[in-house]
């Protein structure tokens, strides 16, 4: 069975603009791409997470959107509907919960996110793994 409603985590890798793209390639129906403000970096809070600031959604939802437009122009998918949504917190555990939270019946994600090196590589590379194994919907790694 098609899915209904097909949700792309972006965070601005190679891979996840590939699977933004495979998923208008491939899936005629509505198409949410998810940013997670990560709680990684420099300017934490007292409780450990990245400020949820103006400052920083408006960046993520800059990006998001340079993201679809060159998506959506690279696969002819002007008409589609893409709405952007941006959480903050760890990646892996706001890509499951949206998921148990909305209709999504389908995650199309990058097998691995960020830079391939070191300690990040490998942090950032379990939110594909987290999400395969926690989702409650079908999952497709895109490589």
């Amino acid at each position: 069975m098609a899915p209904t409603h097909v949700l792309v985590p972006l965070d601005g890798s190679p891979l996840a603009s590939k699977s933004l793209r495979h998923a208008l390639e491939n899936y005629d129906c509505e198409i949410t791409v998810l940013n997670v403000l990560t709680p990684i970096g420099n300017e934490m809070s007292e409780g450990g997470v990245r400020e949820h600031t103006d400052e920083r959604v408006a960046d993520a939802e800059a990006r998001a959107e340079e993201l679809i437009g060159e998506a959506s122009e690279a696969v002819g998918a002007d008409g589609q509907r893409i709405e952007t949504v941006i959480e903050t917190g760890d990646p892996a555990e706001a890509i499951v919960s949206f998921v148990e939270e909305t209709d999504v019946d389908h995650v199309v994600m990058g097998g691995h996110g960020g830079d391939d090196i070191g300690l990040v590589s490998r942090l950032l590379g379990t939110v594909a793994t987290t999400v395969v194994s926690e989702a409650p919907v079908t999952v497709t790694v895109v490589r």
